[in-house]
């Protein structure tokens, strides 16, 4: 039986995409998670090289940093940060470190003052959204500001869609030249009171990136809680990238706590592996997302 053209050339694309290297994101703190919640998750600076260096070598080619305090609470002290990115650099040659923007560690241009490290990539909220408690604000102004400074230092954004309008947004931001390169968008999925996890609303935002980016054009995916193993599966599935970590969930099951970041990296590459996709090493990773090392 001969396959339609639509159908053979689906086909090639599905063969591409379970070849194409998936590159793991590790989130490795976040603002919230506490040692009450895990004892694992890595709180102060050494803790966190660690922990990314574990992670690291179970195949993340990506960490994404919050830093804490003395106290264990979230800050955007700059100090800080570069304390972690000079740590994982060291410990960690050739990761790509992606330092957080996001509205729980600060308020206001404080998000972004850890733009001048000149990190590889930093987290960006294009639009605001409901969160469990509270709205997460991202203003216009403050969207323009912080990437504004992404393209001044050299640093290139990774857009973390809570809804279909942020996709959109990036869209219209990169067409103005306010993004210098063509975004990597991130589908957050599962967070109280945001986007849901849906599969038919996942599967158009697929559909939305080929659109508005490229066929061609990387993306990644990330679930919160119990849903982090089901978007794992969906984003390696459609020839994603995936994002996995203690930032995200602290748990392998209802029964068993994760006892590292790299345990939660090392179940991503399994589901790699099932789907026949090579995890991307760093180079790879950095020849995927065009982000070459900084002298």
């Amino acid at each position: 039986m001969s396959l339609r053209q639509g159908e053979g050339e689906a086909a090639i694309r599905d063969i591409r995409a379970m070849s194409h290297p998936c590159i793991i994101c590790v989130a490795i703190t976040g603002s919230l998670p506490t040692k009450a919640n895990n004892p694992a998750v890595p709180i102060t600076i050494a803790e966190q090289i660690e922990s990314t260096r574990e992670a690291f070598e179970a195949g993340a080619a990506i960490a994404h940093c919050h830093v804490r305090d003395d106290e264990g609470k979230p800050t955007s002290d700059p100090e800080r940060y570069r304390r972690l990115k000079e740590g994982i650099e060291t410990h960690c040659p050739g990761m790509i470190v992606q330092l957080s923007t996001g509205g729980r560690s600060g308020a206001g241009e404080a998000r972004g003052a850890m733009l001048s490290l000149r990190p590889d990539m930093a987290s960006l909220s294009v639009g605001s959204n409901n969160f469990p408690n509270r709205v997460y604000e991202n203003p216009p102004a403050l969207v323009d500001w912080l990437a504004a400074q992404m393209k001044a230092h050299g640093v290139r954004p990774e857009i973390e869609a809570f809804d279909l309008s942020h996709i959109l947004k990036a869209h219209e931001m990169w067409k103005s030249g306010q993004l210098a390169d063509r975004p990597y968008v991130q589908f957050v999925m599962g967070v109280k009171n945001a986007m849901p996890v849906d599969r038919d609303v996942f599967d158009y935002y697929i559909r939305t990136v080929k659109r508005l980016f490229g066929e061609n054009a990387p993306w990644c995916a990330a679930g919160i809680g119990p849903n982090q193993i089901v978007l794992n599966e969906w984003a390696i599935a459609a020839g994603g990238h995936a994002r996995t970590g203690l930032e995200d969930n602290v748990r392998l099951d209802r029964e068993r706590l994760a006892p590292s970041n790299a345990a939660l990296v090392a179940r991503a590459a399994e589901l790699c592996r099932q789907y026949g996709r090579p995890v991307a090493t760093w180079q790879q990773a950095r020849e995927i997302l065009g982000i070459p090392l900084k002298a």
